[in-house]
């Protein structure tokens, strides 16, 4: 399920460290007396477990999680920590051979900064966020930033990528029942017979209603109006101008009207013989068509990207205090 979204390569590249940005480096691996004092030596720790830890410290705010190979840490970010620490980078070799030292270290990290292992509880609040995310956005690979973001906000350690990448295909197909509960009430057997015969080619015009309505004049003239008033006399004949499509985000009927405009002449004999699977896809082309001859406006989706998930590290020194 997850390759449908990303390539084998990009799974493996998101388990793993990214480049580095100057800001990144400087914001996210600058350690505080406080830091230096967590990995200090009086503990009984090595140079290998000091700097090994260190990168575990500063890796898990900068990607909501830590990559099993700590050692690939990026050359710039171990010198940069080792130089902090006073000792060797190629110490970081030797670390993590053993798979319980890393368990341990992340363990003593996430309790450091007030980090959770991402429960039960915590999972089905993903889901939630995402379900409300992918009402308003159909992209995948958005959805799992956004997703991946939100865990960083709420300071839950990410799982792997397959694993958000399948809430993220569950978010979807749950909005997409949403919207079709939502708008069911809509869709009487008559009103949805008409909407499947937009996509059947109409020998009166030589194309689908659907595609005759999409189309626009090309010039000012009588004809081009008389054209345009004959299109919104048959939209009243379907009764588009009492379809309520208010009770989706703006941003989903967007999409819907997305859907509803890519639908072929080819699709439509296909299915021609078939009611429409959710009628919500054709209705949005309709009620797009609808609002944007009576002049209403449709407000453009905005990506909620969440800065949020940043936030809470604006430095290292206000970390190290928030979790102490």
């Amino acid at each position: 399920m997850a390759t449908q979204v990303f390539a084998d390569e990009e799974l493996e590249r998101l388990r793993g460290f990214p480049e580095v940005g100057r800001d990144e480096l400087f914001r996210f691996f600058t350690l505080t007396p406080a830091d230096v004092a967590f990995v200090d030596p009086g503990r009984g720790r090595g140079p290998a477990d000091r700097l090994g830890l260190a990168v575990t410290l500063c890796t898990l705010p900068w990607l909501g999680f830590v990559p099993d190979k700590v050692s690939a840490a990026p050359p710039v970010v171990v010198a940069r920590l080792a130089d902090q620490l006073g000792v060797d980078p190629d110490a970081l070799r030797s670390y993590g051979r053993r798979a319980k030292t890393r368990t341990e270290h992340l363990r003593l990290v996430a309790k450091y900064l007030g980090w959770r292992l991402p429960t039960t509880l915590e999972l089905k609040e993903l889901d939630e966020f995402l379900l409300a995310r992918a009402m308003e956005h159909d992209s995948p690979t958005l959805l799992f930033r956004l997703g991946c973001e939100y865990l960083i906000s709420a300071r839950v350690i990410r799982p792997g990528p397959v694993t958000v990448v399948e809430r993220v295909a569950h978010a979807r197909a749950e909005a997409q029942r949403e919207t079709f509960d939502r708008l069911a009430h809509e869709f009487s057997e008559t009103r949805c017979a008409a909407l499947d015969g937009l996509l059947v080619t109409d020998p009166e015009v030589r194309m689908t209603r659907l595609r005759w309505l999409s189309t626009g004049p090309v010039e000012a003239s009588p004809a081009a109006v008389k054209a345009e008033v004959a299109k919104l006399g048959f939209l009243r004949g379907l009764g588009a101008d009492t379809l309520d499509l208010s009770v989706p985000p703006a941003e989903r009927r967007r999409f819907l009207a997305t859907v509803g405009r890519r639908l072929s002449t080819g699709a439509g004999a296909a299915r021609s013989a078939a009611p429409l699977p959710n009628p919500a896809d054709a209705a949005g082309a309709v009620g797009d068509r609808r609002s944007r001859r009576s002049g209403a406006a449709v407000r453009p989706g905005h990506l909620r990207a969440g800065k949020q998930g940043r936030t809470h590290d604006a430095g290292r020194a206000g970390r190290a205090r928030e979790s102490r």
